[in-house]
């Protein structure tokens, strides 16, 4: 079990009122920057959290053997698409996706992290077979798991999710299917993030506050409510996309539910609390994004995914069973094991702030291998941008335990988190 902070952590100051640009007005959360320098402002009283501060200081001797080998590469890594530069034959990364040497010093090869994953502490898996028991006893243990999980860690393993898997294993069959097209196939479908056109194929642009790259391509797109998709721009090929993506993000939906009804009993509220507060079956958008992460010639230099925390409600995972994913507990980084027919759930910032600091938002970050393809479907739970203020609510302040989070809209709490525009007369105290 981590050792609890003495205070959760603090999202902190509200933002500046200037008027962000198109770009930034549209861009879905998911797809946005979310530096990890940023994360450690936030959390800097959460013990867990210290390990993400990196060093700017790049490894010279790497950068050294990049250089002379793929000097015409770093001068297109920006446009090319990872995918393209994993195929190339290359045998050292650019300089753009060579991690901060602090980073470097824990990433490793993450087939033997996952070899040692019982060595230390252990990411829970939360059995949800007794979530619709008319047994209160039953119910009742369901919700004691998945609350401990979520205020503990902010991540578990669900098993018995309600989710066939014959269906889960056609989302990854469609999607795999989708990214096996020859790149200029998917570019077709390219998104085009300076006139804010975020959804469709892409890659990740740089970060605002590292200057560096991630070691992923992607596919993006709303897949819940149905009234607010764009089909256009979902896949054509395979034909079975569109079917089968709709059938996930139905039940999904429904599973979303269910935990959010679980997670507001943990917090002694209605049933129905939590799911009102995020936006309801009408405004809480499901958005979908399919990782592509492929072969790293030095993945011991590189990241799939820079460390972050997600800003979504919750954000539920499937994969293709290769390890990647990694959580950081306790300052330590804890890979996350391959549990057959399991959906990996995150807490995010949302449920964290309405919680006060109940449950936890955590820290994570994607490795790559240089041995086998990785892909992941993340489906982001995110509340309206500007319907709903973001806050504590008010059952679960007390005079012993102020509000740890200033009122905000979820584009508020976006904004703030991906550009740091902070107003220091906004700053929340304890």
């Amino acid at each position: 079990m981590p050792t609890q902070a003495a205070a959760p952590p603090k999202l902190a100051e509200q933002p500046q009122s200037e008027a962000p640009t198109k770009a930034v007005v549209e861009m879905p959360a998911e797809l946005a920057v979310t530096p990890h320098v940023e994360v450690a402002e936030q959390e800097a009283v959460t013990p867990q959290i210290a390990v993400a501060e990196e060093d700017t200081v790049t490894p010279q001797i790497e950068q050294e053997a990049v250089t002379p080998q793929i000097a015409a590469a770093e001068q297109e890594a920006v446009t090319l698409r990872v995918e393209r530069l994993a195929s190339s034959g290359i045998h050292f990364i650019p300089k753009e996706y060579v991690r901060t040497e602090e980073e470097c010093k824990s990433i490793g090869d993450v087939f033997e992290k996952e070899k040692k994953y019982d060595e230390g502490p252990q990411i829970p898996v939360v059995d949800l077979k007794g979530i619709d028991s008319e047994d209160k006893e039953v119910r009742e243990k369901c919700m004691e798991e998945l609350k401990k999980a979520s205020m503990e860690w902010g991540v578990m393993h669900l098993v018995n999710h309600g989710i066939p898997e014959d269906l889960l294993t056609r989302l990854r069959e469609v999607g795999k299917t989708f990214f096996d097209q020859p790149i200029e196939e998917k570019e077709k479908y390219a998104n085009d993030v300076a006139s804010g056109k975020m959804a469709g194929y892409g890659s990740k642009l740089a970060n605002s506050a590292s200057g560096q790259l991630e070691w992923e391509d992607y596919f993006f797109h709303l897949a819940f409510p149905e009234d607010k998709r764009d089909m256009s721009i979902w896949p054509k090929t395979p034909t079975e996309y569109t079917e089968v993506t709709i059938e996930y993000a139905t039940q999904l939906r429904s599973l979303v539910t269910k935990v959010l009804a679980l997670l507001s009993l943990g917090l002694e509220l209605e049933e129905e609390r939590l799911e009102k507060e995020v936006g309801g079956m009408d405004d809480l958008l499901l958005q979908l994004k399919i990782n592509y992460y492929p072969k790293c010639p030095q993945p011991e230099l590189a990241l799939g995914v820079e460390a972050h925390t997600d800003v979504s409600a919750l954000t539920f995972i499937t994969h293709n069973m290769v390890p990647g994913l990694q959580v950081c507990i306790e300052g330590k980084w804890v890979t996350a094991k391959c549990v057959p027919n399991s959906i990996i759930v995150h807490i995010g910032d949302t449920l964290e702030i309405l919680s006060n600091g109940k449950y936890k938002s955590i820290l994570h970050r994607g490795l790559v291998n240089k041995e086998k393809v990785r892909i992941s479907w993340a489906v982001f739970c995110e509340p309206p941008r500007e319907k709903i203020v973001l806050k504590p609510l008010p059952e679960l302040v007390t005079e012993s335990e102020p509000a740890l989070f200033p009122p905000r809209t979820f584009a508020q709490h976006l904004q703030h988190k991906v550009f740091n525009k902070t107003d220091p007369d906004q700053v929340l105290t304890k």
